[in-house]
């Protein structure tokens, strides 16, 4: 059994302790236990727990066991809670808790240890002793063993909204098997694709695709290599040619074999050619430089700038702009997209990037994924207008209803 008691030096007029209780913490995984209990007197700036194992002091600079959060009405919010236990409203209003995860012991030596509270220790002893400087008053506050939780009840309404919006995706995925012209928001930049393209075939010039100056590891890299994938089979029905410069070799190897898959799908593998998409450099501005005379050799008339750019962005998206070509931008890098809307056609942005694989290729799967994404999204756009409606104008007690939510 682990003896714990927390000190408490008050001002005089506060030495008093109500309604004390020691319970496990509830919704974690066995590693606190809480103490709760009420003062008599208003005047609380002055409190500095301490705990005491063994017959032992320790301040909290020596001991740091006291965690919790707290309403500003004490003056120490890193020490003492409110009221409130991580959204357990159990507590009486006027309740004050300090929430135990760590105790001190010693060993053989004298050392002293800092030790964690868990279930391994089995029950455990807490008392609260009020100002013990001449006026020590110390209150039982019983025994409690730590227990983890299965499940966070805090967490019931987050389970609810994710079965909610998974049965609203599993919806619009059937629905889209059943309709694959299911209506999704119109993205300019993805409608002029097929006009880029056939500008290009018919003025005899090839389309560059760039993947970004990103690994295989970013999201946005992923989206280019899969929205080259559907360039690539455009290219191939037209007849036209492809160059894919790559920064990174394992980028450039994945694309070899998603241009080449699209040849084949298109009915045309004797266009293939592997050697128009080569790895130049993995540095930032010579492969700028290099892409930038390739440019200005080769004038491709569509120039396709996808995934995650740095400051080679401007250097890239004005160069082709001075050939006449048609640029069709997008990224999710935010400090770049300014560059891209003023020296592009079109832009992608955000999350419009990550979409363009369901809007081109129209399966099912992915595109009721869209729907069923952009349809959960409005309605979190909902609950947050209505949240903000109720704090702005509804009762305490709707408001307080809905922060829970």
């Amino acid at each position: 059994m682990v003896f714990v008691c927390a000190l408490l030096p008050f001002p005089a007029q506060a030495q008093q302790a109500t309604s004390i209780e020691v319970a496990d913490h509830p919704n974690d995984d066995g590693t606190a236990v809480i103490l709760t209990f009420q003062l008599e007197g208003d005047e609380l700036l002055e409190l500095m727990p301490q705990i005491q194992v063994e017959g032992q002091w320790h301040d909290t600079e020596t001991a740091p066991v006291l965690l919790s959060s707290l309403d500003k009405k004490s003056g120490h919010p890193e020490i003492f809670g409110w009221g409130v236990v991580d959204g357990d409203e159990t507590l009486h209003p006027d309740d004050l808790y300090m929430v135990i995860s760590k105790y001190i012991s010693f060993d053989t030596a004298g050392e002293q240890q800092i030790n964690p509270i868990g279930p391994a220790l089995g029950e455990m002893a807490v008392r609260l002793v009020v100002d013990p400087a001449g006026r020590a008053q110390q209150f039982d506050a019983g025994t409690v063993q730590a227990k983890e939780q299965w499940f966070n009840t805090n967490t019931v309404f987050r389970l609810l909204i994710a079965v909610v919006f998974s049965i609203i995706i599993m919806f619009f995925i059937l629905a889209a098997r059943k309709n694959p012209n299911i209506f999704i928001r119109r993205i300019a930049g993805l409608e002029a694709v097929d006009e880029a393209i056939g500008r290009a075939t018919e003025m005899g010039k090839p389309v560059l695709h760039i993947n970004g100056l990103d690994s295989l590891a970013t999201l946005s890299t992923v989206a280019a290599v899969n929205i080259l994938g559907r360039i690539a089979g455009k290219v191939a029905t037209y007849e036209s040619d492809l160059l894919v410069p790559c920064f990174d070799p394992v980028v450039m190897t994945v694309s070899q074999e998603v241009v080449k898959n699209a040849y084949l799908e298109a009915g045309r593998p004797d266009n293939y050619r592997e050697d128009n998409i080569y790895f130049l450099t993995d540095q930032q501005f010579s492969y700028t430089a290099s892409v930038c005379g390739i440019m200005l050799r080769e004038k491709p008339a569509a120039n396709f700038l996808l995934g995650y750019f740095y400051a080679e962005s401007l250097l890239l998206a004005e160069t082709g702009n001075t050939t006449g070509a048609i640029q069709i931008a997008g990224t999710d890098a935010q400090a770049q997209l300014p560059f891209f809307i003023t020296t592009c056609d079109y832009t992608l942005i955000g999350e419009e990037l990550y979409a363009a694989s369901a809007y081109l290729s129209r399966e099912p799967m992915l595109l009721g994924s869209l729907r069923g994404q952009d349809v959960a999204k409005a309605f979190v756009m909902l609950m947050i207008f209505i949240g903000t409606l109720l704090s702005t104008f509804g009762s305490p007690l709707l408001t307080r209803l809905w922060t829970a939510l």
